[in-house]
């Protein structure tokens, strides 16, 4: 795939996820549309979204609840698309959401393979391609970003690093959509900083592209060393995505 079908692939899953068009990402202006359940959708989303903002980086799309189509409109519309992602703005936005029991969520940065970068790297120890046979043990703290738990059913495909036979480092992808795989990676603390999250991180990457489907990754923008692993791996910064949630769910994240 090249990266202008990589990207076109990855905004229509986004108009999907939020409903609008795929061509509303690349207006100058920003656009706000209901959103509504879709059994299309990535498979951990909670539709229908009280309110979500989404920028490829020319604009904002909003997918919300009807009830919010203005309050949210005027904050998007009020401040520069990029600025309406971090404070002090975003403290604005959830004065503007707390009337309606709401408060902003989740943020992360999600990014997506270049083919012009995208190649296998080299991993100081012996890799295995991993099958959801393989998983079953393998539900653990250590390997909580590579695997999902709470949506076993999901998780398709992995690469683990082993040194003499134990398990250091896994990646993992779960199918969170019919075209788009999502990598997690882990590495014991033991065996960082050698290269091994990246080694695995674009193989895994490769062999997604091999199988016909998007692999992305998803970071914190303050997770300095997810988005390092990233760029080493091959992926480059595709789009941005802030969530409200309600207030009490929030808090409790809080206790």
């Amino acid at each position: 795939m090249t990266n202008t079908q990589i990207l076109h692939i990855a905004m229509e899953q986004s108009s999907i996820d939020l409903g609008c068009r795929t061509e509303d990402f690349l207006k100058e202006e920003n656009t706000v549309v209901y959103s509504t359940a879709s059994a299309q959708a990535r498979r951990y989303l909670k539709l229908p979204f009280a309110c979500n903002l989404v920028s490829y980086g020319s604009n904002i799309v909003a997918s919300v609840s009807p009830a919010l189509k203005e309050t949210v409109r005027a904050y998007i519309d009020k401040y520069t698309f990029y600025h309406c992602f971090e404070t002090p703005n975003l403290h604005a936005l959830d004065d503007a959401l707390l009337p309606f029991g709401l408060r902003s969520c989740f943020m992360a940065e999600y990014w997506l393979p270049d083919a012009d970068r995208l190649a296998p790297l080299p991993c100081p120890y012996e890799t295995r391609l991993l099958t959801p046979e393989d998983f079953a043990e393998l539900y653990l703290p250590q390997w909580s970003n590579a695997l999902s738990t709470a949506r076993p059913q999901l998780d398709v495909l992995g690469i683990g690093a082993y040194d003499d036979g134990e398990l250091i480092g896994l990646a993992g992808c779960s199918a969170d959509c019919d075209t788009m795989w999502q990598i997690g990676i882990d590495v014991l603390p033991a065996y960082r900083r050698q290269g091994v999250a990246s080694a695995l991180t674009a193989a895994l990457a490769l062999e997604c592209l091999r199988l016909g489907k998007v692999p992305f990754y998803c970071s914190a923008w303050s997770n300095l060393r997810s988005a390092r692993n990233a760029l080493r791996s091959g992926f480059r910064p595709a789009w941005v995505e802030l969530t409200a949630r309600p207030a009490q769910v929030v808090d409790g994240m809080n206790l």
